[in-house]
């Protein structure tokens, strides 16, 4: 017996590194499926598509494909489009008519169908200026496996933003969606400013055009909640919003009793901006830096799969906007961004 006993225990040694080397093979199986657009990485300079020549795709593609890019823009080209279009959005086949040469001079091809840009690139951007279409102009993407980034607004409802997210989850493929506004040095950077201390209320103004096809703010306020609650950060429980011709006021009150506010401005002089209010003092902050310092957020995501926002806080940022709808069809009366939500989702449910 103390012959046998050592192989027993040498047997049941092995028995344990098997099943522990199994153990770790099925979690980096497991890690590499839920990350796999980092696990799949193509080499650099990334391959980029974009869905949508009618907004900022001529502007971005200069940035781009500019010869002399250096840092993050040079590890990204963009080599394919699909021009799309919006027949009932005048501005949507202005600038699709304006833009698309100049696109492809810029050494883009220009596809037919968004299958046939898939083929093509690593990674898209839809930058189709009507929201209404990026759920459906998304889903072919997600199925491929590609990581999107969606321009603003996400969606042209929240009922479809909530879509969009869930899409992403069921296919793990990264997304995300943003203003540029949101990284403007002035927006991003204020809650570090020594003279401010802790934010304790903003408020943010910018141009608030209107789109008969969109919700209000959906369309261009957006470019000013955005950075309302990049500097005020998620939170937000309610929103009180009062209308007129020619100016909107949001009102959003914080669950820790922080109130932020949004003016959308469209009588009288435009332009982007924020007054913020502190612990130990009061700061101007917003402004636009154009539109670089996303793109440049952008190439990174795409080269690590890691969203910088997330997908709860710009769910929650057009919750606020679609309760600020709320509050007006109701007359200004407050609206709670979780009775938006929990509607928004039973519709999504079904």
């Amino acid at each position: 017996m103390k012959l046998i006993r050592p192989f027993a225990h040498a047997e049941l040694n092995l028995m344990r590194v098997k099943s522990i080397c199994l153990a770790l093979l099925a979690g980096f199986v497991l890690f590499t499926v839920a990350n796999r657009s980092w696990a799949e990485q193509p080499p650099l300079p990334l391959k980029a598509g974009i869905i949508g020549v009618d907004a900022h795709a001529l502007a971005w593609t200069k940035i781009i494909n500019d010869p002399n890019a250096q840092g993050e823009l040079a590890d990204m080209t963009v080599v394919a489009a699909y021009p799309g279009g919006s027949p009932d959005i005048p501005q949507s086949m202005e600038l699709l008519k304006a833009q698309t040469e100049p696109v492809a001079k810029l050494g883009v091809e220009l596809v037919d169908s968004i299958d046939e840009l898939l083929k093509k690139v690593d990674v898209v951007m839809i930058l189709s200026i009507d929201g209404r279409k990026h759920l459906e102009q998304v889903r072919p993407v997600f199925a491929a496996g590609k990581p999107v980034f969606i321009d603003k607004p996400i969606a042209g409802s929240l009922v479809d933003a909530i879509k969009i997210f869930r899409l992403a989850e069921q296919h793990h493929v990264p997304c995300f969606s943003s203003s540029s506004l949101r990284y403007s040095k002035q927006t991003a950077n204020i809650r570090q400013d020594p003279r401010l201390g802790d934010v304790v209320g903003c408020d943010q103004y910018a141009p608030c055009a209107l789109e008969p096809h969109h919700p209000d703010f959906f369309w261009y306020g957006i470019h000013g909640v955005e950075p309302l609650f990049t500097i005020m950060g998620s939170g937000c429980e309610s929103v009180t919003r009062v209308h007129t011709a020619g100016a909107d006021v949001a009102v959003g009150v914080w669950k820790d009793g922080r109130i932020g506010t949004f003016r959308g401005l469209r009588d009288g002089q435009r332009g982007y901006g924020s007054t913020v209010f502190g612990t130990k003092g009061i700061v101007p902050g917003g402004g636009f830096d154009g539109y670089e310092p996303l793109v440049v957020e952008i190439i990174r995501f795409f080269k690590t799969g890691k969203p910088p926002v997330s997908a709860e806080q710009t769910l929650e940022i057009f919750a606020f906007m679609e309760a600020a709808d709320e509050s007006k069809r109701n007359g200004g009366c407050p609206v709670t961004l979780e009775s938006v939500m929990e509607k928004a989702r039973q519709i999504a449910d079904n």
